[in-house]
């Protein structure tokens, strides 16, 4: 069975809907994302939170969208084309503002369709998600788990659900071993090629009434940061989760995050792109 595995990140994309941070009108929108000190933050978050496990993926094997507009100021764009530079897997798309949230996403996510692909993983993340080494391997692998349910009801979902939530404060980060239920980071929907949503498009709350589900919590799959940039500030539903293991050892083994230098930077919010080096 050949599975695309298929994301989409919005950096800072200029729309009016699809966000619960709203504004009426389109200037409004572009003031409030394109500010300077609030795209500094949101790019060293991305860059030292989001990219360190995409470069290390045990299956190299996926593509991420980053999708964002034409107009975002520099050096912010040219940043993200530096990293798809570097980052084979990631593809830029430039998406001018649309009315409609869902099409602009199609807009981007459309011509990465791998042709000759039998099914499609779909997954989102936030630019200040990350996703374990072994995310695409995994989502790749276990589709075998639901791979039945998604011929009979023409999709299907796993929902990775055992991560650690990343609180960013003047006091620096905290790191909390947490049971995320349909986080949108490590949920991959499976549709087959012919069906043009995305993640995106099944809206993670409430995935299970849309395509049948799989839980899985074997092993920590998802980082979700909380800072005041947040669109949604809160963590979700879930519950805490104790582990013996040194959670140094396991932002790093699991993720490529180093917790001491990120907890530097919380403490300047995330302003010193030098404290996480």
């Amino acid at each position: 069975m050949q599975v695309q595995i298929l994301g989409l990140c919005r950096f800072s994309y200029l729309g009016l809907r699809g966000f619960q941070v709203e504004h009426e009108r389109l200037e409004d929108r572009r003031a409030f994302l394109y500010d300077p000190e609030r795209l500094a933050r949101r790019w060293f978050w991305f860059e030292n939170v989001t990219l360190p496990a995409l470069r290390a993926q045990t299956d190299p094997a996926f593509t991420l969208v980053v999708m964002t507009g034409p107009d975002l100021p520099e050096p912010f764009l040219t940043h993200l084309r530096e990293a798809e530079a570097t980052i084979p897997q990631l593809k830029l798309s430039l998406v001018p503002p649309m009315n409609y949230h869902l099409a602009a996403c199609d807009h981007a996510v459309r011509p990465f369709r791998k042709a000759g692909a039998e099914v499609i993983g779909h997954f989102r993340m936030d630019d200040d998600d990350a996703v374990a080494v072994d995310f695409v391997e995994r989502a790749r692998r276990d589709f075998r788990l639901v791979e039945a349910a998604c011929a009979q009801h023409g999709g299907a979902a796993i929902d990775y659900m055992r991560g650690l939530l990343l609180s960013a404060s003047a006091r620096g980060l905290k790191v909390t071993p947490r049971v995320f239920h349909n986080a949108s980071a490590a949920l991959v929907v499976y549709l087959p090629p012919e069906d043009l949503r995305t993640a995106v498009h099944l809206a993670h709350w409430r995935i299970a009434e849309l395509v049948p589900t799989l839980g899985l919590a074997d092993s920590p799959m998802l980082c979700r940061l909380l800072t005041g940039d947040n669109d949604s500030g809160a963590a979700g539903p879930g519950y805490d989760w104790e582990t013996a293991e040194d959670k140094v050892a396991l932002m790093w083994d699991r993720f490529r995050l180093r917790r001491w230098a990120l907890h530097r930077a919380a403490k300047t919010g995330g302003r010193d792109a030098e404290a996480a080096r």
